[in-house]
């Protein structure tokens, strides 16, 4: 009995799987733990790349529902189907083997980052056709072996280039793999990438010097090539690079590809230089979501001479395939047949819209003839290379969400040390700390206008470390979302483990610094000197603090837009100052809720109580004699002697408004694509 190519294929797997691999139904599973070990003999499992009639579509939502109805009501058409899509790729097929580099080239906006974006499985939604990994089709299992580098490299700009690799290797190399394996594998990451002159500079960003654009780019390279990805994209690598330093980032690539590891590597090109061009081993040229061409880079100018384009003039090929993708036959000879059935003018878009539907009439007629050969050729290596996966319910490579805690929290201290360090903010909290020193210097509450003023310094603390607070965290999550997004779709870590490491780290300025403040100003105001006085004053403070925090926290992660989430600060902090029991104290009924939400009301009754007791007198040397305290306008609405319950209350709203920022924050960034 003949068995077929298929079957042997499967059988060849079988072969190579343990016993325990196989299931019932004839579907094949093997465990991806022996296929991630590094350093591995042979380097990780190539794979072939195959997609077919790949279409993409978006659903495009009108900013003016009038101008849609009035656009549909023109067309005879409802509104729901006037418009609601855009067709950005239209059925895009090639292949890329391994050990090659597949250019996808384009004019802007002709869908090159989209296919790449789909081919990285980074697009889902509204995605048809098949695409294969070694003729299985993507899983999730698949993304660990799937590098990804985008065309704005998302680093640390305080982080030097061997930090970033080592934290990036300490995250996303398996556990198994001791500390100093993981240094030793950025050491070679560094030394295969040429970063050894840069290795100890700051990557560096708009306000921070740092590397050159080619270091940078590498270094993201670097970052994505850590974990041995048999699959390579890259989105405009070249992009703000000279021409120089854009053939030596290339050249790199080709080492990679060509190394013993044998990577996929695709990337998204505008215009190389004739020189990087024949670098290329494939070409896959794209025009309006079509295909006009897919194979070698080096037979492409043959293939449309074959058609009866030539450039009049020496041309750069990269510059003559985009001016076909794009229909202008400036200085390219046409063949007879297609300027004879148009009858526009050479400049216009009628004329240019027919090259190009030309162009893909043609591609689609060849395609079909060599669809066949090439599949073909490609039997062998399928064989040997198909990858038996399964979905995986616990991913046992990663570290533990401690030793995550860890690394993060090292890493976020060392990127955010120069604002916790900065001299500005010392200088602020101390200098305001000595200003108000002496304004209230030696501060008294003898008779009614002095407690008054003393009661509006307790007020201003409250104001100053709240508004301080407040906008210290409310731009960390807006700042680094892109950082988070990157590195939550490469599942390098946990959410929660981010969001701990976080509010951490950012809590040790938030403890120094009130209590160098409160240190000065206490004695300096001459506030009661009693131990229990200023250790309830400094915990007062320092709630205030911390619930301020979280409040920043939650408004930045709802957000996640520095603008927007600047005019909210503003807004909230103005309406829990109004609120904050030293401006009205006797608010209206029908809006007097407000400041049961504000924690500087709680925490301005708190700071009042810490200072003063319902049984101490002043005005003493009125006619009436020694007063209580608690008998004083200033304290209308509060009961000295009430008890602490604002400890607790503080307290609960900390933890509240942060398990309210990392639930926002887990929406947000799901959503977010990148």
């Amino acid at each position: 009995m003949e068995i077929s190519h298929e079957e042997r294929m499967e059988m060849s797997i079988d072969e190579q799987l343990p016993p325990s691999s196989h299931h019932n139904g004839g579907s094949v599973e093997i465990d991806m733990e022996e296929d991630h070990l590094w350093p591995a003999k042979d380097g990780p499992l190539p794979i072939f790349l195959k997609f077919e009639n790949v279409e993409y579509k978006v659903k495009l939502s009108p900013k003016n529902p009038l101008t849609a109805a009035r656009v549909a009501f023109a067309s005879h058409k409802s509104t729901e189907d006037q418009g609601s899509c855009k067709h950005i790729l239209k059925g895009i097929g090639g292949s890329v083997d391994p050990g090659e580099i597949l250019a996808l080239m384009g004019p802007s906006g002709s869908g090159k980052t989209t296919l790449l974006k789909i081919l990285g499985g980074r697009l889902s939604g509204g995605v048809k056709g098949q695409i294969t990994y070694n003729d299985t089709p993507y899983s999730p299992c698949l993304k660990r072996r799937i590098g990804f580098v985008t065309q704005d490299d998302v680093l640390f700009p305080q982080l030097t280039v061997e930090e970033t690799l080592v934290f990036a290797a300490f995250l996303r190399l398996p556990a198994r793999m001791s500390k100093q394996q993981k240094r030793d594998r950025v050491d070679a990451i560094i030394a295969e990438l040429n970063l050894e002159r840069c290795r100890h500079t700051k990557i560096g960003g708009a306000f921070v010097r740092g590397v050159s654009g080619g270091e940078r780019k590498r270094t993201s390279i670097g970052y994505e090539i850590l974990v041995d990805p048999s699959l390579l994209l890259l989105d405009e690598p070249t992009s703000g690079l000279d021409s120089t330093s854009a053939s030596k980032l290339l050249v790199v690539l080709r080492r990679l590809a060509r190394s013993a590891a044998r990577r996929t590597v695709i990337t998204t090109i505008h215009q190389p230089s004739s020189r990087m061009f024949h670098m290329f081993d494939k070409l896959l040229l794209v025009a309006e979501g079509h295909a006009i061409y897919h194979g070698g880079a080096r037979d492409c100018m043959r293939h449309f001479a074959a058609l009866g384009f030539v450039p009049g003039i020496p041309m750069n090929p990269a510059e003559f395939l985009l001016d076909l993708a794009t229909g202008n036959l400036d200085d390219i000879s046409a063949p007879d047949s297609l300027r004879a059935t148009a009858y526009a003018s050479p400049d216009s878009l009628e004329f240019r819209s027919h090259v190009i539907k030309y162009l893909q009439a043609k591609y689609r007629a060849a395609g079909e003839e060599e669809s066949a050969a090439r599949d073909g050729g490609r039997d062998e290596l399928a064989k040997q290379l198909r990858l038996a996966v399964r979905m995986r319910t616990k991913d046992r490579r990663s570290i533990s969400w401690l030793e995550q805690f860890a690394v993060l929290s090292r890493r976020t201290f060392r990127e955010r040390a120069a604002d916790y360090l900065d001299k500005m903010r010392l200088a602020q909290s101390v200098g305001v700390a000595l200003l108000l020193g002496l304004l209230w210097w030696k501060s008294q509450t003898g008779n009614e206008a002095q407690l008054r003023d003393q009661v509006g310094l307790i007020f201003y603390i409250c104001i100053f470390w709240t508004s301080s607070s407040l906008f210290g965290s409310v731009y960390v999550f807006p700042f680094e979302k892109l950082y988070l997004v990157k590195e939550r779709k490469a599942d390098m870590y946990k959410l929660s483990a981010y969001y701990a490491s976080s509010t951490l780290c950012d809590a040790v300025p938030h403890v120094v610094y009130p209590v160098l403040f409160t240190a000065i100003l206490y004695f300096m105001a001459d506030l009661r000197r009693t131990v229990p006085c200023f250790c309830l004053t400094l915990l007062a403070t320092l709630l205030i603090v911390f619930t301020s925090q979280g409040s920043g926290e939650l408004l930045g992660a709802a957000i996640l837009s520095v603008k927007r989430a600047g005019v909210m600060a503003s807004l909230v902090l103005m309406l829990f100052l109004l609120t904050g029991g030293y401006y009205v104290q006797h608010i209206p009924k029908f809006i007097r809720w407000l400041k049961y939400v504000s924690f500087m009301h709680y925490g301005f009754n708190l700071l009042l109580k810490a200072q003063y007791h319902g049984h101490l007198t002043y005005n003493c040397g009125s006619r009436g004699g020694c007063q209580l305290l608690q008998s004083s306008p200033s304290f209308g609405t509060v009961d000295l002697d009430g008890g602490m319950r604002e400890v607790w209350i503080l307290l609960a709203m900390a933890v509240a408004y942060r398990l309210l920022a990392y639930l926002c924050l887990r929406k947000r960034i799901s959503l977010m694509p990148l």
